[in-house]
């Protein structure tokens, strides 16, 4: 039924000018469009609608995630702009926070202005 239609994601947002800085002069991605209660971006693959609220619930998962090419050059990409990857308690990650699955894929972890959970991905 949803065949061929276009996947949207969503994340909260508390203050949308802080969420553009972040999402496209950080992270890299393309604007679409905003208007004063959502800002919507190019994923790329998904749109991503940052939507507007007056108070975010936390939730302590990762809501949005991105699979990359090479972690630790994404890693480190990132953290010239500022970014802070998680090192969580009682998980084995290395030096720039990134964690090996059993299966060998590696993930590394960050949080947005607002506090969303957000992780990298190398299979």
């Amino acid at each position: 039924m949803l065949t061929g239609t276009q996947l949207t994601a969503f994340v909260a947002s508390t203050d949308l000018a802080r969420s553009e800085r972040f999402y496209v002069y950080v992270l890299g991605l393309s604007r679409i469009s905003a208007n004063p209660y959502a800002l919507l971006l190019d994923g790329p693959g998904a749109q991503l609608r940052v939507t507007l609220v007056e108070e975010k619930a936390g939730a302590e998962y990762t809501v949005l995630g991105w699979e990359v090419a090479y972690l630790d050059a994404t890693i480190d990409d990132l953290a010239t702009r500022d970014v802070t990857f998680l090192i969580f308690e009682g998980l084995d990650q290395d030096a720039r926070g990134a964690w090996t699955a059993p299966d060998g894929s590696r993930v590394a972890w960050f949080k947005d202005p607002d506090g969303n959970t957000m992780s990298l991905h190398q299979s």
